[in-house]
C-alpha cells in the first residue's frame, strides 16, 4: 500500500494543469484507501498482536511521512478556487464597465430613458383582485365562439340618422357683397382645440359678415409645433366648400398688413371675450371696431363662441367647417392610410369614415365584399388619457405611493403655479373624494378592467392614441397582461414613414384621429377630451349607426371598482355593461351641447 501511494503521489506533479479536474477523482481513490485500510482492519483480528502493533506503526508512519503532501494537495486545491473567483469578479467588473460606456456615449436622452426606467421597475397595480379574475375570464372566453355584443351599436335608431349637409350644399345664411372687414384668428392649443376654434371663427365672420383670413396656430410651449393650417389641411379645398356662405383668403391685404393691429384697438383677447359668448356679444363688441378699423385680430382664439342659442343657420355654417371642409393633407392622409390598413390587414375602405377621413388612399371595394374584409380584422381604438399633465392636475392618487405623490406634486409647481396657488386658498378635497367623485382619469389598469367586462377577447387588436403613458411600463404592465395586441403609430409606421412628422406634434395627432374615427370600435376614458369629443361626433356623423362609442361614467365606474375585495366577476360584468350600455343611448343633441360632438340635431342631420 505505501509503495502504491508513493507512485500515484510521483504520478500527479504540482505543475500538472489537470489538477483541477482530477480532485473529484482524488477524493474518490482516498475513500477507497479509507475502505481499504478499514478492511485491513477487520482482517487483523486474525493475527498476533505483535502483527497487528506492526501493521498500526506503519499506518502512522505513513501519515507521518505524507503529511506535507496532502498538506500540499489541500493548498494547491484552495489556490484553484480562489484564482476561479478572482477571474470571474474581473470579467463581471470589464462588462459592468462596458455596459456603463456603452449607456454613457449615448448622451444626455439615454440617460434619462436609464434613469426613467429605473423608476419603473416595479408594476403598480390598484386592483389585483380584479385583474386575477379578469385573466381567467378572457381565458374561459377564448374557447367559447360568441363575440362581444359591443362590437356593434345596440340601439337600431342610431342608424336612423344621416347627414343632412354635403360638400356642395349651400346654406341660405344671407351672404352680403361688401363686407364688414377682415377677421385674423390665431388659435391656440392642439390640433383638436384648433379645429374648434377654426370652426368657430367661421360662424363668427358670418355673423359680422367679415372676411376671414386663413387661420394661424400659436407656438405653445406644450405642443411645440410649427405647423400652420397648411401643414394640416386642405387650403384649397377648406375655402372652396365654404365660399358660398363666408369670404376666405389666404392673407391680408397689403395696405393693412403694415397696420399695428394692438395700438389701433384691433386686438381681441380672452379678456374682452368671454369663455362660450353669445352672438349679442359679438355684435356688441367687435362689430363696432370692425367697423372703424376695418380689421379685428383674436388672439389666442378657441371655445369662444357658445353652442346655445344661435342661429340655426349658423349652427349649420359650423358643422358644414367641421365635417365638410376640413379635409387633412395628403401626406397625413396616406399615412393614416398606412396605420389603418396595417391594423385591418386589409387594404380597401369599408365606411362612409374611410371615405371621408382617406380621401383616394383607402379604394373602394364592392359592398358585398365588406363583411369577409370585416371578418377577424376588427380592431378597437382606445384613447387613454393618462398623460402626465392630465394625471398631475388631478390630484388623484393612482396607487404609486410616496414617490409619486411627490413626483406629481413637483409637477404641479412647475408647470400649474395657478393651481398651486388656488389651492392654497380653497378647502382641499381628498384624493379618495376625487375619486368618489368621478374627477381622476382611468388608469391603463381600469381600462383593461373595462374591456375585459365588456366581453372583448385576450386577442382583440387595440390601437393606442397618444401612447404617452404617464408611468410607461410600470402603468401598462396591467393593461397587457390582459390584451397583448396593443398597436401604436410608433410600432405600425416604421421610422422613415413617421420621419416627416416628427416635432410636430399636431401632425402625429391627426393620425391619432384618423385611425380611432375609422376604427370599429372606439373607446374613451375621459369624456372632456377634446379629441374624444371630435372623434365620437365623427363616427356619429357618418357611422351610418355601425361605428359604436363607450363612454364610461367614471363616478360609477369609480363607485364599481371600490367593491375590488368583494364584488364577483359577474356581478362586475353586469353593472360595467349596464353603464356603457346607458351612454351609448341615441339622444338628440341637448342645449348648450356641443354640436362637432353631437351632430344629432336638425341642424346638422336629418333623421329618416
Amino acid at each position: 500500500m505505501k509503495e502504491y501511494q508513493i507512485r500515484r503521489s510521483e504520478n500527479v506533479p504540482a505543475s500538472d494543469p489537470s489538477i483541477g479536474r482530477r480532485m473529484s477523482g482524488g477524493d474518490h481513490n482516498w475513500n477507497s484507501k479509507v475502505v481499504l485500510l478499514n478492511g485491513l482492519k477487520s482482517d487483523s483480528g486474525k493475527f498476533s498482536s505483535s502483527c497487528k502493533g506492526a501493521h498500526v506503526g506503519k499506518r502512522h508512519m505513513w501519515f507521518h511521512k505524507n503529511v506535507r503532501s496532502i498538506a500540499y494537495i489541500f493548498v494547491l486545491v484552495g489556490f484553484f478556487f480562489l484564482l476561479d473567483s478572482l477571474m470571474v469578479s474581473i470579467f463581471d467588473s470589464i462588462n459592468l464597465q462596458h455596459s456603463s460606456t456603452s449607456k454613457n456615449s449615448k448622451g444626455l436622452k439615454d440617460d434619462r430613458k436609464v434613469a426613467h426606467t429605473n423608476k419603473e421597475k416595479l408594476p403598480v397595480k390598484m386592483y389585483g383582485r380584479l385583474l386575477s379574475l379578469a385573466s381567467s375570464a378572457l381565458t374561459e372566453k377564448e374557447f367559447k365562439p360568441k363575440k362581444s355584443d359591443f362590437w356593434k351599436e345596440p340601439y337600431k335608431q342610431a342608424s336612423s340618422w344621416k347627414p343632412c349637409l354635403t360638400e356642395d350644399l349651400q346654406i341660405q345664411i344671407g351672404k352680403h357683397d361688401e363686407s364688414n372687414g377682415y377677421i385674423m384668428v390665431s388659435a391656440n392649443g392642439g390640433l383638436n382645440q384648433q379645429r374648434v376654434a377654426i370652426c368657430n371663427a367661421v360662424a363668427v365672420a358670418s355673423l359680422l359678415n367679415a372676411t376671414l383670413v386663413l387661420p394661424r396656430f400659436l407656438y405653445s410651449n406644450v405642443w411645440k409645433d410649427p405647423s400652420q393650417f397648411g401643414d394640416i389641411y386642405q387650403e384649397e379645398y377648406f375655402i372652396s366648400v365654404l365660399k358660398h356662405e363666408v369670404n376666405i383668403v389666404k392673407e391680408l391685404p397689403s395696405p393693412l398688413k403694415s397696420i399695428d393691429i394692438e395700438a389701433i384697438g384691433s386686438l381681441i383677447t380672452d379678456a374682452d371675450i368671454a369663455k362660450e359668448a353669445k352672438p349679442i356679444d359679438y355684435v356688441r363688441k367687435v362689430l363696432p371696431i370692425l367697423v372703424r378699423n376695418g380689421v379685428v385680430h383674436f388672439l389666442g382664439y378657441g371655445n369662444r363662441l357658445g353652442f346655445d342659442p344661435l342661429p340655426s343657420k349658423l349652427q349649420r355654417l359650423r358643422c358644414k367647417c367641421n365635417f365638410h371642409a376640413l379635409k387633412f393633407v395628403p401626406k397625413i392622409q396616406e399615412a393614416a392610410s398606412l396605420l389603418v390598413r396595417r391594423i385591418r390587414k386589409h387594404d380597401s375602405a369599408r365606411s362612409m369614415l374611410d371615405k371621408q377621413l382617406l380621401g383616394n388612399y383607402m379604394p373602394n371595394i364592392p359592398s358585398k365584399h365588406h363583411e369577409v374584409a370585416r371578418g377577424s380584422y376588427r380592431y378597437l381604438a382606445l384613447h387613454l388619457r393618462f398623460e402626465e399633465d392630465m394625471v398631475a392636475y388631478s390630484q388623484c392618487d393612482f396607487g404609486g405611493g410616496e414617490s409619486e405623490r411627490k413626483e406629481l406634486q413637483a409637477y404641479r409647481e412647475i408647470h400649474f403655479p395657478l393651481l398651486i396657488e388656488r389651492l392654497k386658498s380653497s378647502k382641499p378635497i381628498s384624493p379618495e373624494e376625487l375619486r368618489k367623485l368621478g374627477r381622476c382619469p382611468l388608469t391603463p389598469e381600469e381600462a383593461a378592467l373595462l374591456l375585459s367586462a365588456l366581453g372583448f377577447k385576450h386577442g382583440t387588436y387595440i390601437y393606442l392614441a397618444g401612447s404617452q403613458i404617464y408611468g410607461a411600463n410600470s402603468r401598462m404592465q396591467a393593461f397587457t397582461s390582459l390584451y397583448p395586441n396593443l398597436v401604436t403609430k410608433e410600432t405600425l409606421l416604421t421610422p422613415s414613414e413617421l420621419e416627416p412628422f416628427r416635432n410636430f406634434s399636431s401632425q402625429l395627432a391627426a393620425l391619432d384621429f384618423i385611425a380611432c374615427a375609422t376604427a370599429d370600435v372606439f373607446a374613451m376614458t375621459d369624456s372632456g377630451s377634446q379629441l374624444s369629443s371630435l372623434v365620437s361626433g365623427f363616427r356619429t356623423y357618418y357611422g351610418n349607426g355601425q361605428a359604436p362609442t363607450l363612454r364610461p361614467n367614471k363616478k360609477r365606474l369609480a363607485a364599481i371598482l371600490s367593491e375590488n375585495s368583494t364584488i364577483r366577476w359577474n356581478d362586475f360584468e353586469d353593472r360595467v355593461r349596464k353603464m356603457i350600455e346607458e351612454g351609448q343611448r341615441v339622444r338628440v343633441r341637448g342645449f348648450g351641447r356641443s354640436i362637432y360632438r353631437q351632430p344629432r340635431s336638425p341642424e346638422c342631420m336629418c333623421r329618416t
